[in-house]
């Protein structure tokens, strides 16, 4: 079977979160879906990314962005110190075209956010809806996110970095 044209696919709606603790480092997640493509590297080893997922019909994406993040890392205790002011877009690598998001997007197109974590390290659970998306997380600094294994995500993690240099700061 082969994938199908991408350029006839649209583009999913999805808000992303980068979640800031009060030290000033950024939550980033292991995917459990990929653990395993990358051997041999460690406890950094497989995908990570920051919460992400998409926007249902006739949900406002902050909504969406509390709701995923009660999904993903079993809390919402979140306050929004930013939205960036653009949609952001990105194209699956040809290999997920037809297969990745149902089969049915291109991509994703993303209005992220920057929140500040309210809560305590031991309020995040991500075992909180199963399956669970990831199977590991840590706090780190944004300007060593470049390090681990981003995957296709990694040109948009390093805009996002340089977008919200001034917003992801210590509180």
């Amino acid at each position: 079977m082969t994938a199908p044209d991408p350029t006839t696919l649209p583009y999913r709606p999805n808000v992303g979160a980068i979640i800031v603790n009060r030290a000033g480092d950024v939550f980033l997640a292991r995917r459990a879906d990929l653990v395993g493509r990358t051997p041999d590297r460690g406890p950094e080893d497989g995908v990570w990314q920051f919460p992400q997922g998409g926007i249902d019909d006739g949900e406002a994406p902050e909504q969406a962005l509390f709701r995923e993040l009660g999904e993903e890392i079993g809390t919402n205790d979140v306050s929004v110190l930013a939205r960036h002011g653009e949609w952001l877009s990105y194209d699956l690598p040809p290999h997920l075209i037809g297969r990745a998001l149902g089969g049915r997007y291109r991509g994703q197109t993303q209005v992220w956010f920057v929140v500040r974590f309210n809560g305590r390290d031991s309020d995040i659970r991500l075992d909180a809806h199963l399956p669970a998306e990831f199977d590991a997380w840590r706090w780190v600094p944004i300007g060593d996110v470049q390090r681990f294994d981003l995957g296709f995500k990694r040109a948009l993690y390093a805009r996002l970095a340089e977008d919200f240099a001034e917003i992801i700061q210590p509180s």
